[in-house]
């Protein structure tokens, strides 16, 4: 009998509520009618209920906070998500109450550390931003094999940090991005030869979900969930902190190698580059070689010039008897040292300081090879366009990213969601739109006719796309990023009926759009 007065009671004052007058945002969630939606809510009434949950070294940043700007940069510009209010969780427990808080109240969340993802599916998304960068502590394990960093670790700071502990371990090549988000989608890097993507050496992952809660991902534990966040794992949950195998120091010093060429130097080139990689037999200590195609007017104020850097971790001699054909191409000039590790960021242009944002169109794919007649078709249009469009000159370029691959391709395909270990180059094409201009159109024409060149140079082939650098462009398929095989997309749908039925994690490359 009492429990029925209490029923009775609270129905009264349910409808009570519901005839009042007071405004939403001053009604306790529980007594408001449902199904409700708190997303016309002052981000100041947001930010008052989420301040008194989360611990009190967090940070909530409203966009009339000064620094609101800062905390929701993106690197690419073009098509940013409309981030509302940003939330830094300073211990990693707010994670899970912002996400419940979240889907109490109908309103979208989006876990951020970096923001350098390159895809406009990201400008679907309206909410509050979940800024991880406050939690970016890093611990060895006493096993000395692994190591546990939060969330918001990047390479900045896990590099030096690690190799000042005499340790290594995958990360991505460019210190300005994080650990956990290239690692869900793969991670190429520059000891990829030796020990595979970042994503192979994730030995354990804490995660919370959907729902809010928190569970933990390894070989023994959602080790199907493990499985897709190896590759799809945007798709999942927000890892709040994960173990990543570590790896003593093998050799003191990197050797690298930087050239600089005319464009019509490009076929020799890559001739040579093709013998060396060999359909992904590259030496597994020739960490990186990077190629740039652009308008360095110093050298040339009219046409694109040819830009390659090799990066080596070991002896000098060793390199140079690699690169000896390469020294053979006559350069315009070279550059040649001995780094540490940490340090090989600065000659190889991919540090802090070449981490600059834009308003940008791109395109993007993965290659087995160099198709020398594609590159040059590419090329071609590149000096075409620069002569076209004086305004998108100076920003644009064709990058050309090949690693030694040995530790990737030596993990079976099957056991992650990552699709593509027959695939050896990441290519893409960048250009920066100025504010105001009418040069969208041009530049995206740009893109496109580029990324066709690529696939016409792949014949046989299907288009494959590398998730991290997905660019939400409408001819890239599901397929294409996620794997042709037509069990891996069933699988990856399942696991998302499992750990997300709600699709609450649909705005990074999503399986699910909607």
């Amino acid at each position: 009998m009492f429990s029925r007065h209490v029923l009775y009671g609270l129905a009264l004052l349910q409808a009570f509520v519901a005839s009042s007058p007071l405004p939403l945002d001053t009604v306790p969630h529980y007594f408001q009618k449902n199904p409700f939606t708190r997303r016309e809510v002052p981000v100041t009434q947001i930010a008052k209920e989420l301040g008194a949950i989360i611990s009190s070294h967090s940070a909530i940043y409203l966009p009339s906070n000064s620094s609101f700007a800062d905390v929701t940069h993106r690197w690419n510009t073009l098509a940013p998500p409309d981030i509302q209010i940003a939330v830094q969780p300073a211990e990693e427990s707010d994670i899970s109450k912002i996400v419940k808080y979240c889907n109490q109240n109908s309103l979208e969340f989006l876990a951020v550390n970096r923001g350098h993802g390159f895809t406009t599916s990201l400008s679907k998304f309206k909410g509050v931003q979940i800024d991880l960068k406050l939690l970016k502590s890093m611990t060895i394990q006493s096993d000395k094999k692994s190591a546990l960093f939060q969330a918001g670790s990047w390479a900045h700071e896990v590099i030096p940090a690690l190799w000042d502990k005499g340790y290594v371990t995958a990360t991505g090549s460019n210190e300005c991005v994080g650990i956990a988000g290239p690692a869900l989608g793969g991670g190429h890097g520059r000891l990829e030869g030796l020990y595979g993507l970042v994503s192979d050496n994730i030995v354990h992952l804490n995660v919370v979900l959907a729902d809010g809660s928190t569970i933990s991902v390894n070989e023994t534990s959602n080790n199907d969930l493990l499985w897709a966040m190896k590759g799809a794992g945007h798709n999942f949950g927000i890892v709040t902190s994960f173990k990543l195998k570590i790896y003593p120091i093998q050799s003191k010093t990197w050797h690298y190698h930087n050239y600089y060429w005319t464009h019509d130097k490009l076929e020799a080139v890559l001739k040579e580059l093709n013998k060396i990689q060999d359909n992904g037999k590259t030496p597994v200590l020739l960490g990186a070689s990077y190629g740039q195609i652009s308008l360095n007017e110093t050298l040339n104020k009219k046409e694109a010039t040819l830009w390659w850097t090799f990066a080596y971790g070991g002896p000098a001699a060793d390199a140079e008897k690699i690169l000896s054909p390469f020294n053979a191409i006559e350069a315009l000039s070279q550059e040649i040292g001995d780094v540490s590790y940490p340090e090989i960021i600065f000659p190889q242009g991919t540090s802090n300081a070449n981490c600059v944002a834009g308003s940008l169109a791109i395109a993007t794919s993965l290659l087995k090879t160099y198709n020398i007649t594609a590159q040059r078709q590419t090329v071609d249009l590149f000096n075409k366009n620069l002569a076209l469009y004086p305004d998108l000159a100076k920003s644009s370029r064709l990058y050309l990213e090949g690693y030694a691959t040995k530790g990737m391709q030596d993990i079976d395909a099957a056991s992650t969601a990552y699709p593509h270990r027959d695939q050896n180059h990441l290519i893409f094409f960048t250009t920066t739109v100025p504010k105001g201009s009418n040069l969208l159109e041009p530049a995206k024409t740009w893109a496109k006719d580029t990324w066709d060149l690529w696939n016409a140079g792949q014949p046989g082939q299907k288009p494959a796309m590398y998730v991290n650098y997905a660019t939400g462009n409408d001819y890239e398929s599901l397929e294409s990023i996620y794997g042709y095989d037509s069990w891996r997309l069933e699988r990856l749908r399942g696991l998302k009926n499992k750990y997300d039925p709600h699709n609450r994690f649909r705005f990074y490359v999503p399986i699910i759009s909607s």
